[in-house]
């Protein structure tokens, strides 16, 4: 939580404090690029682990995203630091194209990715990077300034998942003066990269802004609690849409979502956005679960009642039938192919199944029904089924080499097959 002052980084309690939630991982790696609050991190980390009787392995990642001749050998420099700290390192690069557009967001995508490979291959579990207060500011001050939502106000969490990698921020409550003092007394010289003060940035001018909106109080401090504020604001509100989500939301075997339409608007609409946002993402194939601004929009067409006859968002369609809300799968919005269903293995199908075959049997394959006459379906069943067509089609249908059907949507007829409906 932050209280505005910075921790003093020369306390071994304080230090236990900061990398707690570490300390029980096999092998972490640090991403380390040689600027000064990366070094930072690295020694901090090694000062940490060297106090524990049962340390993580501590695996230092330095990237050259190939943008700038200097990366080279700054990259040698983290390699040959990390080495008289006695910590393993492996230096890596980006290869292959470069966009001509989006370049800092494809360098951000590529360097959790190459170090994400590199830390399965060495059994590493977890990755620490070295976000700062001022970092955080700046988060939220680029978020604000882009109309997000609570969710997004909190800022950067300590613990995330980036890109496939479990990402944890040890300092982001640590002032980056603080930070740079520390490797000044290592006697370290910390790269210097020059799109750090590149106003083409949007990141970089929000950075330059900060010591005048800290001259009237608005410091990285502040809205470092700020970000703390909105995310146990976030946390209640998660919390009260979780609940109204499970009173409201009923989801059937296909996959398809039902609620009623007057419980739905009863809801205020900080929860009621949330719940449908996690029942877009659910049936939709969680495809692109923070486009914000479409949930917001279709909400407002359900709450002032200019719903279109089929609203589609995220992958699902959208009715109102009767009294209630219906979403199910959009057809042809990017189903899988068939996939093999591989003798005692599981496969999380469309990102809303998880289809497992139980036995032995080679030849099992799942993929979408796509077209079921409702009578042959009701006599698999055993019942009258009511759901929208699409919800059908895009069900999946397990069948074994003789095409026979194992299963459909959610229900198995056959002890070989489970099949599991994902909702979180």
């Amino acid at each position: 939580m932050s209280t505005g002052l910075t921790p003093d980084l020369g306390d071994p309690d304080v230090l236990a404090r900061l990398f707690a939630p570490a300390v029980n991982e096999p092998a972490i790696g640090l991403a380390v690029s040689g600027g000064a609050d990366s070094l930072a991190l690295m020694l901090l980390a090694q000062r940490w682990a060297s106090g524990l009787e049962q340390a993580p392995k501590l695996i230092v990642y330095s990237l050259d995203h190939g943008l700038r001749p200097e990366a080279s050998a700054e990259v040698q420099m983290v390699l040959r630091e990390a080495e008289k700290l006695g910590l393993a390192a492996r230096g890596l690069h980006w290869t292959g194209d470069k966009p001509e557009t989006g370049l800092q967001e494809a360098a951000r995508q590529a360097r959790y990715r190459v170090i994400g490979e590199a830390m399965a291959a060495d059994g590493a579990t977890l990755l620490l990077t070295a976000h700062h207060r001022a970092d955080q500011a700046e988060t939220v001050l680029m978020r604000l300034a882009h109309g997000s939502g609570i969710e997004g106000l909190k800022g950067m969490s300590a613990v995330s998942q980036v890109e496939g990698v479990r990402v944890f921020r040890p300092l982001l409550d640590v002032e980056p003066s603080s930070m740079a003092l520390l490797v000044a007394e290592a006697g370290l010289r910390p790269a210097i990269d020059p799109s750090n003060d590149d106003r083409s940035y949007e990141r970089v001018r929000w950075r330059q802004r900060l010591p005048l909106l800290a001259e009237d109080g608005l410091d990285a401090a502040a809205l470092s609690r700020f970000a703390t504020r909105m995310a146990e604001a976030d946390l209640a509100l998660r919390q009260m849409a979780d609940a109204a989500f499970a009173e409201l939301v009923t989801l059937d075997g296909f996959g398809a979502a039902s609620m009623l339409q007057a419980a739905f608007e009863a809801l205020s609409p900080a929860i009621g956005r949330r719940v449908l946002a996690r029942t877009l993402n659910i049936v939709g194939g969680r495809q692109k679960p923070r486009a914000l601004g479409q949930v917001e929009k279709l909400y407002d067409q359900i709450a002032q009642g200019d719903l279109p006859r089929a609203a589609t968002l995220l992958g699902a369609v959208v009715r109102l039938k009767g009294h209630k809300l219906s979403i199910s799968r959009e057809p042809g919005r990017a189903l899988p192919e068939d996939c093999v269903l591989a003798p005692h293995a599981g496969l999380v199908w469309d990102q809303r199944f998880l289809i497992t075959n139980l036995s032995d049997a080679a030849g099992l394959v799942a993929g979408a029904t796509d077209f079921m006459p409702r009578h042959r379906l009701e006599n698999f069943l055993g019942f009258k089924v009511t759901t929208p067509a699409e919800a059908i089609r895009t069900a999946p249908l397990v069948r074994d080499d003789a095409g026979e059907i194992l299963a459909l949507g959610g229900w198995s007829f056959d002890d070989r097959v489970s099949v599991k409906l994902l909702i979180d």
